[in-house]
């Protein structure tokens, strides 16, 4: 009789046959372990590789800031290492880069390659190509000479390319744009020549590109094209003459010591998310922007070592965050500002060798800047130059007289056309005021002295839309055809809307405000500078703005302003009430919503100053062609206070930060609002308020019962394809939002968070669901953490 095999015997040899293959998967190749001891050898048994030996298991040994070692299916992705020195020592004579890089190419699906201060030199082998998967490679602080090999073009997938501080020695070449996913290009510290390709302006993905400390010379090429841009070091070369096309999202941007000497272009002064910036040692030429000293991010500002004119003012604004400026060796005359003499925060000033007046600081006479600035072919404001009175002068002064004889009949005529105007129109006719925003032409003076009331928090992620920019009348008539009726979307209390298409096809939304009293264009542009800062992935953000004003003194008649188009139509549009064939699944639901809280989060925390009651509905949300939700309706600085400027109030609308920090649970009405659209997406219908209270606790007893029970009162569309899991966590989140005590409402914080987690456990839900479906298995999918206690 056949000896029987018992179960529980069984169970333990499978268990040592998994635990032994799980094993074998995480240990790596033979080959590589050999190749990692390889490179041990040839960098000379740096102290960084002490541990390891022919046992080390590479894949499980701790990571640390100067080692590295990342496997997945038993390959090496990742190898970092980093030495103790700032720059060690050459390695011996006897070292081959050749060899090493040889080494290196055993590893085929490596991502990231970090090799610094390891002494290494040579030419950079063009093998290195090999490793076709590199996503990172830095090689900074090496003795590494030559020319980049060419061969490294082929490194489609690369992102980011660190050679600083090494000894390469060529032009920069022509194939950067082999590099379409490139954010990062630093070269710093090498004895790079020559010009710059045009090729630079094609990385349209770069975030840095740093090039400082090297032989480069000539025209920088057009980066206007880089709207990612944010990091620009070009100092201690010999760039010029004209200063560089760019973007406006730089946040540091460094010209020092090269050969600069052009003006510096009006659109600096619109950079506001610009925290750095040093023209120093160069040969700058033109009025000082004073603007920079108030845009709102600007942290270090130094404009020293030019021939910069201008007057300075007691009152001008300054940025408080403020920590370094630097007006030294300028021709700028007039006096100090307050606010930089007030040295806040233990901020530096330097000024000298300028013609400013009563100073502690060595400064010029005033005939200084005024004979240096005629030098360079400048005027200084209010100073005149003396002439010697010649027969070109004389028949100038004849010319001017004649002329001046026929303005004034001009003038008459116009003064009598006009009178006869008013006598015929009772309604004047309009023209067109071009009126730059603050983002083309720089801050108002109005929005200098109230600098703290811009946007200080532009980084909440690009929203891929053209610069804030002033339309004309004749573009706005031709994107409405005329304002034709058929274009007409409907009116409200905050204007007529209408849908147009501008010239280059893109559509957009255009708001038409009229107004009933007399202002100038100069008392809206403070509210333009704010609107213009509106700008985020969930809100719908304007795109610019036309004044229109009446022929017979000037003030505005109209406002128009553009924003972009949102395809999809209104939230509410996209459930069901009934209608399951136009309904959004649960997941878009839960996408939507957290559309919508971040961004609410944007308006309370990515503004100041905030914009708190912004009476969100569900009508107010519209879905982009990617059923992105996007906030239609929300407090803009302009369109809230038309009812106060209709009235002769122009004051600014939005309250002091400390008046609203005095009331508390300012931010509250909008999480309210948002309970409600999300009680609207739960149920699937739209609810009135006398009701949000009843649904509140239907709700709320539903979340203490059973499965059964809440899904019973959802909407049908969507009740047999949500998790309970996440439905549960969505609920929660609704009554707590709709609570009566604003106090015991959540952040918008605290709602995100566990939207996302709903989100998260609802995908892993549908992916598991998914993979059974089609084969009968199951994929373990990480889940988030538990949601957040609201308490």
């Amino acid at each position: 009789m056949a000896k029987t095999f018992h179960p529980s015997a069984l169970l333990f040899l499978v268990t040592i046959t998994l635990s032994i293959l799980n094993s074998e998967q995480q240990r790596i190749q033979p080959t590589q372990s050999k190749a990692l001891l390889t490179i041990q050898r040839l960098l000379n048994f740096p102290a960084v590789l002490s541990s390891w030996n022919s046992s080390t298991d590479f894949c499980s040994s701790d990571s640390k800031s100067s080692l590295t070692v990342v496997c997945y299916e038993g390959t090496i992705t990742q190898l970092n290492i980093v030495g103790e020195q700032v720059r060690a020592s050459l390695l011996p004579k006897t070292f081959s880069v050749d060899s090493f890089v040889t080494a290196l190419v055993k590893f085929p699906t490596l991502k990231v390659l970090t090799l610094v201060s390891l002494g290494i030199w040579g030419p950079l082998p063009a093998k290195i190509a090999r490793l076709s998967s590199l996503e990172i490679l830095n090689l900074s602080s090496n003795f590494l000479y030559g020319a980049v090999p060419p061969e490294l073009s082929s490194l489609s997938h690369l992102q980011t390319l660190i050679l600083d501080d090494n000894m390469f020695a060529s032009h920069l070449p022509d194939w950067l744009d082999s590099f379409p996913a490139l954010t990062v290009l630093s070269l710093k510290t090498n004895s790079f020549n020559g010009s710059l390709p045009d090729s630079l302006g094609q990385l349209e993905n770069l975030r840095v590109l740093s090039l400082s400390h090297n032989q480069f010379h000539g025209p920088v090429p057009d980066l206007s094209r880089l709207a990612n841009l944010e990091v620009l070091e070009l100092d201690d070369n010999a760039f010029g003459p004209d200063f560089p096309k760019l973007g406006s999202k730089l946040v540091s941007l460094v010209l020092r010591n090269n050969k600069f000497r052009s003006n510096i272009p009006d659109e600096v002064s619109s950079y506001y998310q610009l925290e750095r910036f040093d023209i120093s040692s160069n040969s700058f030429v033109g009025p000082f922007q004073l603007q920079l000293l108030s845009l709102p991010s600007i942290t270090y500002l130094n404009i020293s070592g030019n021939r910069l004119t201008g007057m300075l003012y007691d009152n001008i604004s300054c940025n408080s965050e403020l920590q370094a400026v630097d007006l030294s060796s300028n021709l700028l005359v007039g006096s100090l500002p307050k606010c930089l003499v007030s040295n806040s925060n233990g901020r530096t000033v330097r000024y000298a060798r300028n013609c400013l007046e009563e100073t502690d600081q060595d400064q010029h006479e005033s005939s200084f800047c005024h004979t240096e600035a005629i030098a360079v072919g400048i005027l200084l404001p209010e100073r005149k130059r003396h002439r010697r009175v010649s027969k070109a002068i004389l028949s100038s002064v004849i010319v001017c007289g004649i002329l001046g004889v026929v303005a004034v009949l001009a003038l008459i005529f116009f003064m009598v056309r006009r009178g006869n105007s008013k006598r015929k129109v009772k309604n004047p006719t309009t023209k067109l005021i071009s009126e730059n925003a603050a983002v083309a032409s720089g801050y108002t003076t109005k929005l200098q002295s109230d600098a703290r009331y811009v946007s200080q928090t532009m980084k909440f992620g690009s929203v891929g839309l053209p610069p804030y920019r002033a339309y004309s009348l004749e573009e706005i008539e031709l994107a409405t055809n005329n304002f034709d009726s058929a274009r007409f979307m409907g009116e409200g209390s905050q204007g007529q809307m209408y849908r147009g298409q501008l010239r280059d096809g893109s559509l957009v939304a255009i708001r038409c405000v009229k107004m009933t009293k007399s202002f100038s264009t100069q008392d809206f542009m403070h509210y333009i500078e704010l609107i213009s800062k509106y700008r985020h992935l969930h809100l719908v953000s304007a795109l610019g703005h036309c004044f229109e004003c009446y022929l017979d003194d000037s003030s505005v008649s109209r406002i128009f302003l553009v924003f972009e188009y949102v395809p999809n139509g209104t939230l509410k549009s996209w459930i069901s009430d009934g209608h399951y064939r136009k309904s959004l699944s649960w997941t878009q639901r839960i996408a939507a919503a957290i559309g919508v809280a971040k961004g609410i989060e944007f308006l309370h925390a990515g503004l100041v100053p905030a914009a708190f009651s912004n009476n969100i509905k569900i009508t107010d949300v519209l879905l982009d062609q990617n059923f992105v939700a996007k906030i239609s309706s929300y407090n803009l600085p302009l369109l809230s206070n038309i009812v106060k400027i209709g009235s002769g109030n122009l004051s600014i609308g939005f309250r002091s930060p400390s008046f609203k920090q005095s009331l508390k649970h300012e931010d509250k009405s909008d999480i309210y609002d948002f309970g409600v659209i999300l009680l609207e997406l739960i149920l699937g219908r739209t609810i009135k308020p006398r009701n949000v209270d009843t649904l509140k606790d239907l709700l709320q007893a539903s979340i203490t019962t059973n499965d059964e029970a809440r899904r019973s009162i959802v909407d049908p569309a969507i009740g047999k394809v949500c998790l309970d899991e996440s439905l549960k966590t969505v609920m929660e989140v609704c009554v707590r939002c709709v609570a009566k005590d604003p106090s015991e409402r959540p952040s918008i914080e605290d709602v995100l968070w566990n939207l996302q987690f709903a989100a998260q456990v609802q995908d892993a839900w549908r992916v598991d669901s998914q993979s059974q479906s089609s084969d009968g298995s199951s994929i373990s999918t990480p889940l988030a953490s538990p949601p957040m206690n609201f308490h």
